[in-house]
């Protein structure tokens, strides 16, 4: 794969994953104090955005390996993405038991597109580096991260209501889906695979499930960020300032992502121990006064924008490319898994303040997932 292709390619998704964050992210921001709202407890949001979170990542598993079998990528990447329009249509939702169901449609429409968008993003970038490839893709989604807060901050203030910061997101959904129906054009030749493909699952090696296993674990002792926004909104932080704290979590992020992809490819895979180390900070910053939310938001900024990139690339570099649509299905299963846990006991922890339960175990994760992680790169 030429250089030159490469780039244009991982500009090219970076671009709709900008787009796609601008929408996402946008909502993200204002989905916690959105329920809260509506009348929806700190374990609620948790236990169901959690399950949302696990739904959209287990159901990974299952298009990774209907996309390695029929080898439709550039199909199963389209159809996930516009089925973002469930975010826009939150503006029509007046309970928080609709609004749930739309953001975890909004979940299921990321577990449709993500393998075999990374499977495609792997195949294209060839020649410039994985680390490389998915930390520029990770720096150009985390663009939209932050404009996406940023849109819906302004709408706020200027409306006062979360209806209007949510119809507003239709614009960059129109453009998203126009620019990946032109990557589909520029890209198809490139993104060409043999029609001999390995079957669905053969060559992926243990090693990559034990590594997928740590990630789970990494994830279930880190505190998510829709309760990290909860606690700020519990605290009495103003409803328009929460996005703009989730767009500084954001921010953190996009450099994380990029500095952290270079890295990975000129030193090695040890750096995966730095964002597990760091998981424990926000974890248990999240149960301080304001100051400390605010920490809180910034430091999983930085493990957040690591995980994006760096435990990616390492499923590139773990798997064979036939079977990487399903690797990357597994790798997204036991993420969102990590993410389910940590939702429930999280909300629970910060519905009873419970902070003197929440030390031991998130250190007991994080010790648990390093020993797996070093395991597994052993050689």
């Amino acid at each position: 794969m030429k250089r030159s292709v490469a780039l244009t390619g991982v500009l090219l998704f970076g671009l709709v994953s900008l787009l796609g964050d601008v929408i996402y992210e946008g909502s993200r921001g204002v989905i916690s104090p959105f329920l809260l709202s509506l009348g929806a407890s700190a374990a609620v949001i948790g236990a169901v955005l959690g399950a949302g979170e696990f739904l959209g990542y287990a159901m990974r598993g299952v298009f990774g390996a209907i996309s390695d079998r029929t080898g439709s990528y550039w199909g199963l990447t389209i159809g996930g993405y516009s089925l973002l329009v469930a975010i826009p249509l939150l503006a029509l939702a007046g309970r928080w038991e609709i609004a749930l169901v739309l953001v975890i449609a909004e979940r299921l429409s990321k577990a449709v597109r993500t393998p075999a968008r990374d499977t495609l993003l792997s195949h294209v970038s060839r020649g410039m580096g994985t680390g490389k490839a998915f930390g520029i893709h990770e720096l150009l989604d985390q663009v939209g991260a932050v404009l996406g807060p940023a849109m819906v901050s302004v709408a706020l203030l200027i409306s006062g209501k979360f209806e209007s910061a949510f119809a507003i997101l239709i614009v960059p959904y129109l453009l998203m889906m126009a620019v990946l129906i032109a990557a589909r054009k520029k890209l198809g030749r490139a993104t060409r695979f043999g029609r001999k493909r390995e079957a669905s699952g053969r060559g992926i090696e243990s090693r990559f499930k034990w590594y997928s296993a740590a990630v789970a674990l990494n994830c279930a002792g880190l505190v998510p960020i829709s309760l990290i926004l909860y606690r700020a909104a519990a605290l009495g932080m103003l409803t328009w300032v929460i996005p703009l704290l989730y767009l500084g979590a954001q921010a953190v992020d996009a450099v994380s992502a990029v500095g952290a992809g270079y890295a990975y490819d000129s030193v090695s895979r040890k750096i995966l121990f730095i964002p597990f180390a760091l998981s424990f900070i926000p974890s248990i910053m999240v149960f301080g006064g304001t100051e400390c939310v605010i920490g809180s938001a910034l430091i999983f900024g930085v493990v957040y924008g690591m995980q994006e990139s760096v435990y990616r690339a390492a499923v590139a570099d773990l798997t064979p490319l036939g079977s990487r649509g399903t690797a990357y299905g597994i790798f997204h299963t036991m993420y969102g898994f990590g993410f389910l846990v940590s939702g429930t006991v999280f909300g629970i922890f910060i519905d009873g303040s419970m902070w003197n339960a929440a030390i031991p175990y998130s250190l007991l994760m994080q010790a648990l997932a390093m020993l797996l992680l070093a395991w597994c790169l052993r050689d």
